[in-house]
């Protein structure tokens, strides 16, 4: 069953609303596989397909959900039954109601390769072979390879709703990722690499192999550092873990529930000028790419801070109701058995105009942060205290130094973003939310010896 089949079935669905009712069908068709190798052995093979939809009916400012792991015609209907019979029990909302056409066209987007969908099994174990083959001997320091990994998915999915909303969509995406341990003497360090894309053609499995070799190998000799205030460089993959927090704190779900530290700070400054942050899923390199919302609208590039000031949050269609104003086509879910809620899908940092070589060089004397821990527990949304572990390496004279770890880095997310000093001209694309760049903050407070 094709895209075009999905929209002929949720089109169908979405007809059958009865006078003064709304109905909503969300058709998904998704094929996955992953590959896990240890030791030039197959250690793990998992290929699934799954299809089914989610239905949810509004009537009488109440709203029923239902799912079914199915396409099949009766168990679709019978579905519909449980999504009105739930319905009939829900709780009275106001603002409860499903999306309707807004006027925005849909970016022109091609999403979908071929070429992935017919890659054999065969063909994806031996580049997940071949890559650890390349991690093992990218240096004669790599101990282990304890990932070797290959990964992809095609998504398909269709959106048809009593109110005028009938859309398809479909898109690919795969990546190489290993994780390698580095020793020398008594001593060892891990460190990670990836490459991803749309097609296999897309991954560079050279540069997955270096990036995890060359991460495990300079941090080997790390010491505790001594504690100072400092200024920080985050490589890319780290601001992309900074920018998923902040995503979530300019979601407008949050902001309505009091669980953001930007409520009430529209048009306020925010960061210092030249720091722009979107989140633009119309955006074809973008790993959350897509042409329609999880309701059905047409996704568009969302700035949520220019030169530093808040310009908007992110809302689904409910979520905007509530707060009085109009989506922003920001609703998600994870497949067909959720209704949808609202976050990002494609945050961004415009880029910047230095390299990070010419960020490490002004920053004189500082850290580079090469890995976080202790992220979810670390950061508080709300108040927007940040503290986490982290391992890097100290900047002396313009220069990369000695390796470090058994540290913490500490300060506000508030202070971070107001203490900004560079951004970074290397957009990098990650499998997540969100795309990273070198950043450098002044005054974070390092905890260390």
């Amino acid at each position: 069953m094709n895209d075009g089949e999905l929209l002929d079935v949720a089109t169908r669905v979405a007809g059958w609303a009865r006078d003064g009712e709304q109905v909503e069908a969300f058709v998904a068709r998704s094929r996955e596989t992953e590959v896990q190798v240890f030791e030039g052995e197959v250690e793990s093979l998992s290929s699934a397909t799954s299809a089914g939809i989610g239905i949810r009916v509004v009537s009488g400012r109440r709203q029923g959900f239902a799912y079914a792991g199915s396409l099949d015609e009766a168990v679709i209907a019978e579905t519909l039954g449980e999504a009105r019979d739930n319905a009939g029990f829900a709780s009275e909302d106001e603002f409860v109601g499903l999306a309707a056409p807004d006027g925005v066209a849909a970016a022109d987007l091609d999403l979908w390769r071929d070429e992935l969908v017919s890659l054999p099994a065969d063909a994806k174990v031996a580049r997940a072979l071949e890559l650890e083959r390349a991690v093992r001997s990218g240096d004669p320091r790599i101990r282990q390879v304890e990932a070797a990994e290959w990964a992809d998915a095609a998504m398909e999915s269709a959106i048809a709703t009593s109110t005028g909303i009938a859309v398809a969509s479909q898109r690919t995406a795969c990546y190489l990722s290993a994780y390698a341990v580095a020793g020398e003497g008594g001593d060892t360090q891990t460190g990670g690499g990836y490459s991803v894309g749309r097609a296999p053609s897309d991954l560079d499995l050279e540069k997955a192999a270096g990036d995890a070799v060359e991460r495990a190998t300079r941090l080997l000799g790390a010491v505790k550092p001594r504690s100072a205030h400092l200024t920080v460089v985050l490589e890319p993959r780290i601001t992309a873990t900074l920018l998923a927090i902040l995503s979530g704190t300019l979601d407008g779900e949050s902001v309505l529930k009091g669980r953001s530290l930007f409520a009430e700070r529209l048009g306020e400054a925010v960061s210092v000028p030249g720091f722009t942050l979107v989140d633009d899923p119309t955006d074809p390199d973008a790993y959350g790419a897509g042409r329609y919302d999880a309701e059905g609208l047409a996704t568009r590039r969302n700035v949520l801070v220019e030169d530093g000031v808040l310009q908007t949050f992110l809302y689904n269609t409910y979520a905007a109701r509530r707060a009085g104003t109009i989506s922003t086509a920001s609703a998600v879910r994870g497949g067909f058995k959720g209704a949808p809620g609202t976050g990002a899908r494609a945050v961004s940092v415009v880029a910047g105009t230095q390299s990070a070589e010419e960020i490490l060089a002004a920053v004189g004397d500082g850290l580079l942060v090469q890995t976080v821990s202790g992220v979810h527990s670390g950061v508080n949304p709300v108040s927007g205290d940040f503290s986490v572990g982290a391992e890097g390496l100290l900047i002396k004279g313009g220069a990369l130094a000695g390796p470090v770890r058994e540290l913490t880095i500490a300060s506000t997310l508030q202070r971070m973003l107001g203490g900004i000093v560079a951004v970074g001209n290397d957009l990098e694309r990650l499998p997540s939310v969100a795309s990273g760049v070198t950043l450098a903050i002044a005054d974070v407070s390092m905890s260390g010896a």
